[in-house]
């Protein structure tokens, strides 16, 4: 039997990222229609507004221009993420930051981690790359003549995830030809086989699709209460379970820092996402630990308000995955697919890889969708573990000790066996990229690199010869000097913004 309509049931980032990823890989196949179905009185979760560099691969792929992103999603650039007090204090690194760039870890190609380990006390990982001091001095990541996804260091970006959910869908429909249908769904019917036959809407009406993908967020509603697919349960291995998430008005002319700030506190962290006008902010803790009330306290200080001028948005956070995201004729992304805390912009980068994946790997015939299924299956499942395992590493590895949760995060909490063979494998020799052999792992070595050594970790010195010597300290040189260079020729963070939004307004007449 030939799949001749696909109804997505959610919109958000990611029905829409889904329906642009299949509208793509389905182009060719004129006679199937894509429609999402989208509820106008279910809002969305839109918290995650950071990305990867990811991102701009899809955004081409879709056809999205890049002029078209930044005018109109509040868009910011993002060159990496800076650590806050993710390690206890110390003498030689006051600040008690680091910053995971989306540089090379490799300057020249060069895996110069040997020269870092005999120098890690006079210098930081991330010095390897220009990115970091360039992100300190709140310079745009682009030259005002880089073409468009294009840049002098590379990045991703932050953005107003409402209105990225708008344009994703603009794009879908306008140019991919996706249908769209305003509808609550509250249940769906099964047919002899234990597919799904159709939907039925708040109303009664009976929709009947061939295939169907389940982005109804928390809900789950195909994926989770109809197919009753067990969630794997992760909290096990990360104990934050709760957000508070607020958005802060800012000033036309102040600074724009071109990176997520996460800082950590007693019992989780603080996300600060700035946009061209808005700051979002999200204080991540574990209720095991801290209260709510205590919790809006910190908050309140971090964003130097009264807390009778702000009133934070609550997300209990379950997390963990589906065991499936592909069942029968369902396949389930987004929210309903699975959640890890924000950290390292997960959400999105998730989403954006299983949609690929999916579309990628659909069949128009469904006797063929079994095999692609089970595969999709099982790489979803290991990426998911992978993921988590990564953000896992920000807390275990921390040598913090000051609170119980970090007490508990550090020495009790459970790691999977593949993080501690990992872990007990870079005591003794530095992360390599063979250690990362599959391409499921959405964190490559590099990624690995930044942390590690951001937080300190101890890796057995490994002896160099003179000439190996002699050739990290020059590829070293080579990345001050470039440094150096860029700092003079590239600008404000902001100005660049600025500049971009007076030059579209000129060019679009909007």
């Amino acid at each position: 039997m030939r799949v001749k309509n696909i109804a997505i049931i959610g919109g958000g980032t990611a029905g829409w990222l889904a329906a642009n990823h299949l509208a793509v890989e389905l182009r060719a196949e004129t006679d199937i229609t894509i429609t999402v179905i989208e509820s106008p009185e279910i809002g969305i979760i839109g918290v995650g507004e950071g990305t990867v560099p990811h991102i701009k691969k899809s955004l081409l792929k879709f056809g999205i221009p890049e002029a078209e992103l930044l005018a109109t999603c509040d868009t910011t650039f993002k060159k990496g993420i800076k650590f806050v007090d993710w390690m206890a204090p110390s003498a030689s690194n006051p600040e008690n930051s680091y910053y995971h760039p989306f540089s090379s870890a490799y300057p020249g190609g060069a895996d110069v981690t040997s020269w870092y380990l005999k120098n890690s006390a006079s210098m930081e990982f991330a010095d390897v790359t220009e990115a970091p001091s360039l992100a300190e001095a709140m310079k745009s990541p682009k030259r005002i003549s880089s073409a468009p996804y294009e840049g002098v260091v590379n990045y991703a970006y932050h953005f107003n995830a409402v209105k990225f959910g708008q344009l994703l869908a603009k794009n879908a429909k306008e140019k991919l030809g996706v249908l769209h249908k305003p509808a609550t769904i509250v249940n769906a019917q099964l047919n002899e086989h234990g597919e799904v036959d159709y939907l039925i809407t708040k109303e009664g009406e009976q929709l009947q699709y061939d295939f169907f993908v389940d982005c109804s967020g928390f809900h789950s509603l195909i994926m989770g209460k109809l197919f009753n697919i067990p969630f794997v349960d992760k909290s096990s291995q990360l104990l934050t379970d709760t957000a508070l998430a607020v958005q802060i008005p800012t000033e036309a002319n102040s600074q724009i820092p071109p990176y997520t700030l996460a800082k950590a506190h007693s019992a989780g962290w603080m996300w600060d996402i700035p946009l061209t006008n808005r700051r979002g902010v999200g204080f991540v803790y574990s209720s095991a630990h801290m209260t709510e009330d205590v919790a809006v306290e910190h908050l309140s200080r971090h964003l130097q308000l009264n807390t009778d001028q702000f009133s934070p948005r609550k997300i209990p956070m379950r997390m963990g995955y589906r065991e499936k995201f592909w069942c029968k004729n369902v396949v389930a992304l987004g929210l309903a697919q699975g959640f890890v805390e924000p950290l390292e912009a997960t959400s999105i980068f998730v989403t954006d890889f299983s949609a690929e994946l999916f579309a990628r790997n659909f069949s128009v015939e469904k006797e063929s969708m079994s095999v692609a299924a089970d595969y999709c299956n099982k790489a979803v499942a290991y990426t998911w573990e992978r993921v988590i395992d990564f953000v896992q590493l920000h807390y275990c590895i921390s040598d913090r000790q000051d609170s119980a949760f970090w007490r508990a995060t550090t020495q009790e909490v459970k790691r999977s066996d593949i993080l501690q063979e990992r872990l007990d494998m870079w005591a003794v020799n530095s992360p390599k990229k063979l250690d990362i052999f599959s391409r499921f792992d959405l964190f490559d070595v590099e990624n690995f690199l930044f942390v590690l050594y951001g937080m300190k970790y101890k890796t057995r010195a490994k002896n160099m010869t003179v000439y190996e010597e002699d050739y990290f300290r020059q590829e070293i040189e080579k990345v001050n000097m470039y440094r150096k260079k860029l700092s003079g020729e590239l600008l404000d963070h902001r100005l660049w913004l600025d500049k971009f939004a007076t030059a579209y307004q000129q060019t679009s007449g909007k």
